[in-house]
């Protein structure tokens, strides 16, 4: 597949630098499908964030906090909240980087865990390529928090472009 040829490009991006990155060589280093002369519609960027459900942003189970009956939903909503002002700061930024680069992109915001979540909207978008970062977690943290972009590697129904940092290669 050249890269002239690619109809939907995800870049699923955390608001890491390392995300940020990829955005950036994916906006720099792919060429989308031209619109058809009787058509407006050619390829797109799609730039996706993936939020944690709020009981796991929190490390909260509600059913598990006895006597709260009533703190548990205030404390739910306030961590709603705090994820959506995240999740605005990130797709901003990611848009920032769109706009400097004069490339218009689609935005896609999910809740779940990032692995599954990515791979999903990936098919869902039916991706040509997913573009992702490396945060380049050591092998203690990886085997705690195993590793988002190795189970898109191997998940992902299309192919995959790590863009590793430049210091971490």
């Amino acid at each position: 597949m050249s890269s002239g040829s690619l109809r939907c490009v995800i870049v699923a991006v955390d608001g890491s630098e390392s995300s940020m990155d990829a955005l950036r060589w994916a906006l720099d280093n792919l060429k989308l499908q031209s619109p058809a002369p009787d058509s407006t519609s050619g390829g797109s960027f799609v730039v996706l964030h993936v939020q944690s459900p709020p009981s796991i942003a929190a490390g909260l189970n509600p059913g598990a906090i006895p006597f709260c009956d009533v703190a548990v939903p205030a404390i739910m909503a306030a961590i709603e909240a705090h994820q959506r002002r995240i999740t605005e700061a990130v797709l901003e930024h990611a848009l920032n980087i769109c706009s400097e680069k004069n490339v218009k992109v689609k935005t896609e915001v999910v809740i779940g865990d990032p692995k599954e979540k990515i791979c999903e909207v990936a098919e869902k978008l039916n991706a040509d390529l997913l573009v992702m970062g490396s945060r380049a977690f050591g092998p203690i943290k990886r085997m705690f928090l195993g590793s988002v972009s190795n189970y898109c590697t191997n998940h992902a129904q299309c192919p995959v472009v790590i863009v590793k940092a430049k210091d971490t290669a």
